[in-house]
């Protein structure tokens, strides 16, 4: 059957490396797949080949030296960028959103609907961010002038936004602090099905992920140290040589992971543990679906996916405070077997991709049917129908 329903197009911030936002994007390109892909700028080489296959239609700052690899040096030139992109013709606009592509321009025929993974963290929380990625001196001495502009033009592009949907509770706190908008928590999809827990569990804790400074695994590192327990870190990153010389003899760096070994690793784990503070943080449920417990960080994400307190709901275990002593307590006072896999694995599945998808295009399709209403005869006629295309 043919899809009749709303044009839609999707924006994206930049595709030159893998992480969460590029796991949302790879969902939401599932769920239209007939939606051209709007981007400020695509390295193929580093990105997945089957993406090949998508109408990937990156701007300007591609064709700049050193863009693909060095994004922040073109950072002033971002608002510019995607406010070049012509969106007539388009029922919807989807914006995946961590940087500044919220900003995009549309017409009053067309509703804008933002998927915030975060307000601008380079504008809002410069310091943290630059530290965060170890921007070097001249990066950042480049930038700083720069950022009350950005600032003000990110404000008012958040008012071109119709709808905003928020990952976590963290996420909309935060875009009504700084944009003064509601937004609706919709969370980001975890590829449930990919995990599954094992008969055997063996004596690791284990932790997944980049390995960058504001993680934290250098307070991890050291509580493991002297408790002298097993931690495997499984990951690459810019920090790894400098963990490694922290680490004693229980601490084993396992670098790049494949995605096909992961599910196993997970699996087999005693627990999956969590030190950094994140926006929301996949992992931890990724370790849930594989039936293990997490033990992390009370801030973030982590505070509405790791369920403390009866064996009958629990899913792991939050730690106060970002020191060794904080996580020493939390490791010997948990007990994994409090824990049951069936009950992390149920939990994990509310997280999971075809949940994802459905509330977004209900999410979608509900708004523009008001829209619809309210501006007939200036857009499609699609109301009722759900967006997606049939599969």
């Amino acid at each position: 059957m043919p899809y009749n329903g709303p044009v839609i197009a999707l924006i994206h911030d930049w595709l030159n490396q893998l992480g969460g936002a590029e796991d949302v994007l790879a969902a939401l390109v599932a769920l239209y797949p007939d939606a051209p892909l709007y981007t400020a700028l695509y390295d193929r080489a580093r990105m997945p080949d089957q993406w090949r296959e998508w109408d990937i239609r990156p701007g300007f700052i591609d064709r700049l030296p050193l863009a693909r690899r060095k994004q922040q040096l073109y950072f002033p030139l971002y608002p510019f960028a995607f406010e070049q992109f012509d969106l007539r013709g388009y029922d919807v606009v989807l914006s995946n959103k961590s940087g500044f592509c919220h900003g995009v321009i549309t017409g009053p025929e067309t509703m804008h609907v933002c998927y915030c993974l975060t307000p601008t963290r380079y504008v809002w929380r410069y310091h943290q961010y630059a530290e965060r990625e170890n921007l070097g001196r001249a990066t950042r001495l480049s930038l700083a002038p720069f950022l009350t502009f950005l600032r003000q033009w990110d404000r008012l592009a958040a008012d071109r936004v119709d709808h905003f949907i928020a990952i976590s509770d963290e996420v909309r706190r935060r875009i009504a602090k700084v944009y003064r908008r509601e937004a609706t928590i919709i969370y980001p999809p975890v590829d449930v099905g990919r995990f599954a827990p094992s008969n055997r569990v063996d004596d690791y804790y284990l932790f997944v992920g980049r390995l960058v400074p504001y993680r934290r695994l250098d307070v991890l590192i050291e509580a493991f140290n002297v408790m002298g327990r097993p931690l495997v870190i499984a990951g690459s990153g810019r920090d790894r040589e400098r963990l490694e010389a922290l680490a004693g003899p229980t601490v084993q760096f396992l670098g790049f992971v494949p995605d096909a070994d992961l599910p196993d690793l997970l699996a087999r784990c005693r627990a999956f543990v969590w030190p950094g503070e994140e926006d929301f943080g996949i992992s931890p449920l990724q370790a849930n679906a594989a039936g293990r417990p997490v033990i992390a960080y009370d801030a973030g994400g982590a505070r509405e996916t790791v369920i403390t307190g009866p064996v009958d709901a629990a899913t792991g275990a939050l730690f106060a405070e970002q020191s060794v002593a904080a996580i020493i307590e939390a490791v010997e006072s948990f007990d994994p077997l409090s824990v049951q896999p069936a009950v992390a694995r149920r939990h994990a599945e509310q997280f999971d991709i075809a949940v994802f998808k459905r509330k977004i295009d209900d999410f979608v399709t509900q708004k523009y049917e008001a829209w619809n209403s309210v501006n007939s005869g200036t857009s499609s006629a699609a109301a009722g129908r759900s967006f997606s295309s049939p599969r």
